[in-house]
């Protein structure tokens, strides 16, 4: 992470990718940079974009970790607009297309029309041109129903109940409710989050619209309660040129439910073609269990105890996994391999695990890394896989050992780690950085 000065406050913003166009992700009403990483299903969405870009995302002021405004100062719009050229500047963008969710894309709308010089295209997805029901736009909330919206929000800041509003396809997962309420509390104190809705409830960009002259993509859920379809086929009925895409599903949330394709219609109007869809090849972190000392404990106590003992181990393992929502891929004598969609959860278990077969007078060592898997029938394939089975050979007793990639992608969830060194690891062209959870 890094910061942009923008007049007297600090931006924070990250670069994720090296493709050779720029995709400058601007996320609406409230944001986190590090927490949006926790989940598995915006992390992925995130990472997708950048195999085909160089994605520049950033808090807005008064958000997440960039710095903190008073409530009776927050940022216009245009503030808002100073606040991203300062980032394209300092993450070296001349143009970049900009793709704006929700209130981020009246923003990216002012933006394109403005500097045009420094815009590629448009994206628009779940955006809305007005927040307030007028005639001429009669889709929006009524100034009634803003208030009593803002009213509930206060009310009950950091509530994740509120998903099944913005994310009804995500209702039942307790872990995505448990990462909506954090990403929600520490991307904004609840005063901080109100007074932004209250300030973009004024927001009109209708007149706008027609003095945009990029390439411009709009991608719209049908049955999304937030902002309605027609509010998306008004504004691309008044961009010239503008192609609207309409999704099936009711998620607010974009990366929520199905986002392939969203990500597919994305590349192709960033960089003129599309990924071929293959979903035998998905992101996972992977776990690597392994008994310590097993050849010598097994002839110490003899056939048919170990057995017995391994009978109680794999027991203890299958349970953490269970809870921590993992997938056992297969058992290798006395250790496992089990994947799972988020690493902070992989973290968790592996620490379980290690914790619970000490009553057994066992000890394990566990190895953790995140990448793209090949699902290969019930098995599983890949470097990812070979990058987490040689991380777990360098561990220690008792200790879980984690890839730079698994660390960085928890960050802010509380973990501790300890640099272990950089090391070439058998049949891995690249060095890699290890981390001991402590």
């Amino acid at each position: 992470m890094s910061y942009a000065r923008s007049s007297n406050v600090s931006i924070a913003y990250q670069v994720t990718g090296d493709g050779l166009r720029d995709l400058v992700y601007v996320p609406g009403w409230v944001s986190n940079i590090e927490v949006m990483w926790e989940d598995p299903g915006l992390a992925r969405f995130l990472l997708s974009l950048a195999s085909f870009s160089r994605l520049i995302t950033f808090d807005k002021r008064g958000t997440g970790l960039s710095d903190a405004v008073s409530v009776d100062q927050l940022p216009t719009l245009e503030m808002r607009m100073d606040d991203l050229r300062a980032v394209m500047d300092a993450a070296g963008s001349e143009r970049a297309t900009l793709f704006g969710h929700s209130e981020g894309g009246n923003m990216c709308i002012l933006f394109a029309a403005t500097y045009p010089e420094r815009t590629d295209g448009l994206i628009l997805t779940g955006s809305y041109a007005k927040r307030i029901r007028s005639t001429e736009y009669p889709w929006a909330p009524t100034s009634e129903e803003r208030l009593a919206h803002i009213e509930e929000v206060e009310r009950s800041w950091g509530d994740p109940g509120l998903i099944e509003y913005y994310a009804p396809s995500r209702a039942g997962d307790p872990a995505f409710r448990a990462w909506v309420q954090r990403y929600l509390r520490l991307s904004a104190s609840p005063r901080a989050a109100v007074e932004l809705l209250k300030m973009n409830s004024q927001i009109d960009v209708t007149s706008i619209l027609p003095s945009i002259r990029v390439p411009t993509l709009l991608l719209y859920r049908t049955e999304d309660k937030d902002v309605k379809v027609e509010e998306g086929r008004y504004i691309a009925s008044q961009i010239p040129g503008a192609k609207l895409v309409e999704l099936p599903g009711a998620d607010h949330f974009f990366w929520a439910g199905d986002p392939q394709p969203l990500i597919q219609e994305i590349e192709e109007f960033v960089t003129g073609q599309r990924t071929a869809l293959d979903r035998d090849r998905v992101l996972a972190t992977v776990l690597f269990t392994d008994i310590v000392g097993s050849t010598q404990r097994a002839s110490s106590v003899g056939d048919q105890a170990w057995r017995d003992l391994l009978v109680r181990h794999n027991a203890v393992v299958r349970n953490e996994l269970e809870r921590w929502r993992g997938k056992e891929v297969n058992t290798a004598g006395d250790g496992f391999l089990a994947t799972f969609d988020g690493p902070a959860r992989a973290i968790r278990c592996a620490k379980a695990i290690s914790e619970a077969v000490i009553p057994l007078g066992l000890e394990v060592r566990c190895g953790l890394h995140t990448g793209e898997i090949e699902i290969v029938g019930s098995d599983v394939a890949g470097v990812a896989v070979h990058i987490g089975a040689r991380i777990t050979a360098l561990a220690a007793d008792r200790e879980v050992l984690v890839s730079r990639t698994v660390k960085d992608l928890v960050a802010g969830a509380g973990f501790q780690f300890a640099t272990r060194g950089v090391h070439s690891l058998k049949g891995i062209s690249d060095a890699w950085e290890v981390y001991a959870l402590v």
